[in-house]
C-alpha cells in the first residue's frame, strides 16, 4: 500500500483537512487550470446533487489521466467537488463582486444546502460519496455584505462564501458536516480510504 494519496485539487482548505486526520498527501494539480474550470460548467435542469458528483467524477476521470500521462508512482487518487443549492438553484462560484453580492443576498435570512462530493481511486477500485449539510445565514445588512464583498474573500467559493473564515458570523446554525462545508467532508473521505484499504 502506498504511503501518501495524490490530492486532485487546487483547494488549500482540502490540504489542510486531509493532514488534520493524518492522511500523508501529495498534490496532483492540472496542467491547465481553464480546462480544469472548464469541468464545472452546469447543465441545463441539472439537480445539485447531480452536478456536483459529475463534476467529481469528472475531476476524477482527468487526474487520473494526468497521473498517467506524467508517470508517477501509484497511489490512492481523491477528487473532490463542492457546491452551494438554493433549493434546486445551484449556486457555484461567483464571476465577480456583483454576483458574489447577488448571492449572499439570496442567502441572507435562509437555509441553504452544501453539498460535497468525494471520489477515490485505487487500483481498479473507485468509490464516491455524498455529504449533503444545512446552513441558516442571519438577515444581512446592506453593509454586512459590503464589507464582506470588500474581503475578496468570496472570490473562488461556491456559494460566494468560506465558513471558515469571515462569514462564520452570518452562520446561526449548521446540520450537518462543518468539513464537509469547508469543501471535504472528513467522515466519508475517511470512510472512502477504508474501504481502499488505507490504514
Amino acid at each position: 500500500m502506498a504511503e501518501f494519496i495524490y490530492l486532485a485539487s487546487q483547494s488549500p482548505r482540502r490540504r489542510q483537512l486531509l493532514e488534520q486526520i493524518g492522511v500523508r498527501l501529495e498534490l496532483l494539480l492540472p496542467g491547465d487550470a481553464d480546462a480544469a474550470e472548464a469541468l464545472e460548467s452546469e447543465r441545463a435542469g441539472e439537480a445539485p446533487a447531480a452536478y456536483v458528483r459529475r463534476v467529481t467524477r469528472l475531476k476524477l476521470d482527468a487526474a487520473v489521466q494526468a497521473l498517467h500521462v506524467r508517470r508517477l508512482p501509484p497511489a490512492p487518487l481523491l477528487c473532490a467537488d463542492t457546491t452551494v443549492a438554493l433549493g434546486r438553484r445551484i449556486l457555484a462560484k461567483p464571476r465577480d463582486a456583483d454576483h458574489a453580492a447577488r448571492m449572499l443576498r439570496q442567502l441572507s435570512g435562509g437555509t441553504h444546502r452544501v453539498l460535497s462530493a468525494v471520489a477515490l481511486r485505487w487500483g481498479d477500485w473507485r468509490g464516491e460519496a455524498l455529504s449533503t449539510s444545512r446552513v441558516r445565514f442571519a438577515v444581512l445588512s446592506d453593509t454586512d455584505i459590503a464589507d464582506y464583498i470588500a474581503s475578496g474573500e468570496w472570490d473562488g467559493k461556491a456559494g460566494a462564501y468560506a465558513i471558515q473564515g469571515r462569514a462564520a458570523r452570518f452562520i446561526e446554525h449548521i446540520s450537518g458536516s462543518y468539513s464537509g462545508i469547508m469543501g471535504l467532508p472528513l467522515f466519508e473521505t475517511a470512510a472512502l480510504l477504508r474501504q481502499a484499504g488505507w490504514r
